[in-house]
């Protein structure tokens, strides 16, 4: 059930959950419980797919056009699974980006304040 502009209450495993929504129908992106998804919903119904890799080396993407608030790692740091690595801010909700597993900080290829496209690289993790 709609809860405002681009927000959701849904049910889930009986407990009710907020779901962010953002971008036309054809490159829908949804944010819930700390996660990113990615798909089309137009009328073939909905393909979504994750936005995160969780083995080898990888690069966490901006999920959506955003600005970044706080970064929490630097080149060099240890991540595990789930940690936030930064927290960007998009149509007045936070997004965290969190680690998809353990691994290092590669590079670190933003700043905070700055606004960033979708899918512009943001981290990069070994």
């Amino acid at each position: 059930m709609p809860a405002g502009d681009g927000v959701y209450r849904v049910e889930v495993d009986g407990r009710m959950e907020t779901v962010y929504v953002a971008g036309p129908p054809h490159d829908r992106w949804v944010f819930w419980n700390g996660h990113i998804y990615r798909g089309d919903f137009r009328e073939s119904g909905p393909s979504p797919r994750r936005t995160e890799r969780t083995t080898g080396s990888q690069t966490l993407t901006a999920p959506m056009p955003a600005t970044v608030v706080t970064i929490h790692v630097k080149p060099g740091d240890r991540v595990v699974k789930g940690q936030v690595v930064m927290l960007l801010e998009a149509m007045k909700m936070e997004l965290p980006l969190r680690a998809p597993g353990d691994a290092v900080v590669a590079a670190v290829h933003c700043r905070e304040g700055q606004l960033v496209k979708a899918d512009t690289p943001l981290v990069d993790l070994n």
